[in-house]
């Protein structure tokens, strides 16, 4: 007698953890309570499908998600930061990883600070330490980045006045903004970084790269 299937067997496991008879526990996304859908559970008739799965998203949970900032700073929120606080709070968040003066610990946990090398050509960039000092082309990437994905233990729990006193904190140790520097919704999109000209708009056309 043939035993099942090894795709049969996936399905089976898959369909078990989506009610809850997954063998290990579940993993769910970190993120805090103000960067939440709106409403998970929707009292929404379920539309007719093939599965009879998923509706539409409302216009409050896409937006809850949608916390994407571009270079212009779109989506940045209110609040402000400054030097001063980012160094209390990357001592308190970051510092475990990235090391007390943000040198980085290798393997795992990169440099953030460094304006050198600041002689990167393309074809061999790889070989050469990258940092926000001397990579970056914006500003706003730094907020982004951080509210997204740091830090690594808990993503997405910091408070915005937390997040823009970091990126003062670590922008003014690469050397890019005095520590009297207030980091908002205003000044941090006017940031000029020092790689800015390195990077170029794509503007190839054809099918392969639109």
């Amino acid at each position: 007698m043939r035993g099942p299937k090894p795709v049969v067997l996936a399905l089976a496991a898959g369909l078990a953890a989506c009610e809850g008879r997954a063998a290990g526990p579940a993993i769910q996304p970190s993120l805090p309570a103000s960067a939440a859908p709106a409403a998970i559970v929707s009292d929404q008739p379920v539309p007719a499908g093939p599965f009879g799965l998923g509706r539409k998203p409302t216009a409050a949970e896409v937006a809850s998600w949608n916390i994407s900032v571009n270079p212009e700073g779109r989506n940045l929120p209110p609040g402000r930061g400054t030097y001063a606080e980012g160094k209390r709070v990357y001592a308190e968040k970051c510092a475990v990883c990235h090391g007390q003066a943000a040198e980085g610990t290798p393997p795992l946990y990169p440099a953030l600070v460094g304006r050198e090398p600041a002689d990167f050509s393309f074809d061999d960039d790889f070989k050469k330490q990258h940092t926000i000092g001397n990579y970056w082309p914006y500003a706003t990437t730094l907020y982004d980045y951080i509210n997204r994905a740091m830090p690594l233990t808990a993503p997405g729990s910091l408070t915005p006045p937390q997040l823009y006193s970091l990126v003062a904190y670590l922008l003014t140790a690469n050397g890019v903004i005095t520590e009297n520097a207030v980091m908002d919704a205003k000044t941090l999109p006017a940031v000029r970084m020092p790689a800015r000209d390195r990077f170029v708009v794509d503007d190839r056309t054809g099918g392969a790269f639109r």
